[in-house]
């Protein structure tokens, strides 16, 4: 197969899948994914990130440029010790057109992304909106010039700055839709102001324990946007709200803790995805790892950096109470029990039926309807 067939090949899935539909589908077809791949992709496997050159290996480059998948395109180099953490990707190409098709873009509008990564997405909506009507926003500087250089090669000139995406760009406002592409918990209220009224904003949404659903919010005239979770989107975090990402960093055995028993299954919170979720929102500020042992025994550990608090569940089959240990000033596991609890009261709704409000004042979590809030951890 050559290489241009599996440029269309790709088309072909994304369409035959559902994804790309056809208000997009001749911008996919037109703009072509390799000129925005670098040379030197990153690839996982069990011991963690290693390079793939397209000098060495170019049949399995092209392969992977052309495939469903996201490519880490950046890391960094956490410590001697620790293993190398992506710091900039290429969507997964289904991810991409969902994303594009929530915007529900008309011609003549005129849209901000932020983040701007390879360049791709701005070259899409380049070719869809017309270069003037596209402002894109990037913080990494290295990955801003590489963006700018990849649209200029292949032929596209939308404004890319080099920044905060989070700040907006105000020069350019207002914007009829915006889309980021990292995930964000906090919402920036410039990105609302900066939108026109009756305007759309898609956003990755997540917490600690849940990254994450997409949002699309609608922007009205008394300075608000709100609107449901139309789907799922797992982004890599916008810097400034990147969790803290080891766990077991606060976790001390020295520290005193209070040993209890629970019957909460913690499979029914953490592998469920809407429990899950529901956790993320009602236990804020907490991330979560699992050490396995033998038998299907393993160990749900959960850690609030920012306080020292931690818990861990110990989990055995068959079994119908835990051992639970919690330390600090938050009881973290107590506060994943009411989390379930509420969930369960609520009617275990699926993660599609919240929503999210945001205003000057902060943002609100809603279920079903904004007038009915999520209630937030005292």
């Amino acid at each position: 197969m050559s290489r241009e067939s599996s440029r269309v090949g790709l088309v072909e899935e994304l369409t035959r899948g559902g994804y790309l539909s056809p208000a997009w589908r001749d911008a996919f077809t037109r703009v072509d994914r390799k000129q925005f791949i670098p040379d030197r992709v990153w690839i996982r496997s069990d011991d963690g990130y290693h390079p793939l050159n397209r000098t060495t290996e170019p049949d399995r480059w092209h392969a992977l440029v052309y495939r469903d998948q996201a490519l880490v395109t950046q890391v960094e180099d956490d410590g001697p010790d620790t293993a190398l953490i992506p710091s900039s990707s290429a969507s997964m190409p289904r991810v991409v057109a969902t994303m594009l098709d929530a915007l529900a873009v008309a011609d003549g509008q005129t849209a901000l992304e932020i983040g701007t990564g390879t360049g791709y997405n701005a070259a899409l909506l380049s070719e869809r909106l017309g270069d003037r009507h596209v402002v894109s926003i990037e913080v990494d500087p290295l990955v801003a010039d590489t963006a700018r250089a990849n649209l200029k090669s292949a032929g596209y000139f939308p404004t890319v700055l080099t920044g905060d995406g989070g700040l907006g760009a105000s020069a350019y406002a207002p914007y009829d839709r915006v889309i980021v592409t990292c995930a964000l918990h906090t919402v920036p209220y410039p990105l609302v102001e900066q939108t026109a009224p009756g305007g759309a904003i898609v956003l990755p949404w997540g917490t600690g324990l849940y990254n994450g659903v997409l949002l699309r919010l609608t922007t009205g005239d008394d300075g608000t946007a709100s609107g449901p979770v139309v789907g799922d989107s797992a982004f890599m975090w916008n810097r400034s709200e990147t969790p803290h990402r080891d766990v077991m960093a606060t976790v001390k055995e020295q520290d005193r803790t209070t040993a209890t028993r629970t019957r909460l299954d913690p499979r029914l919170v953490f592998g469920d995805e809407n429990a899950a979720f529901t956790a993320g929102i009602l236990v804020p500020d907490c991330r979560y790892s699992v050490g396995h042992g033998p038998d299907g025994e393993f160990t749900l550990w959960l850690a609030d950096h920012a306080t020292g608090s931690w818990a861990s569940v110990d989990f055995v089959p068959d079994s119908a109470e835990y051992d639970r240990r919690q330390h600090g000033p938050r009881t973290l596991w107590g506060e994943v029990e009411a989390a379930f609890a509420w969930w369960q009261s609520a009617g275990s709704p699926d993660r599609t039926r919240y929503g999210l409000t945001v205003n000057a004042a902060g943002q609100r979590l809603w279920l079903d309807s904004p007038d009915t809030l999520v209630p937030e951890r005292r």
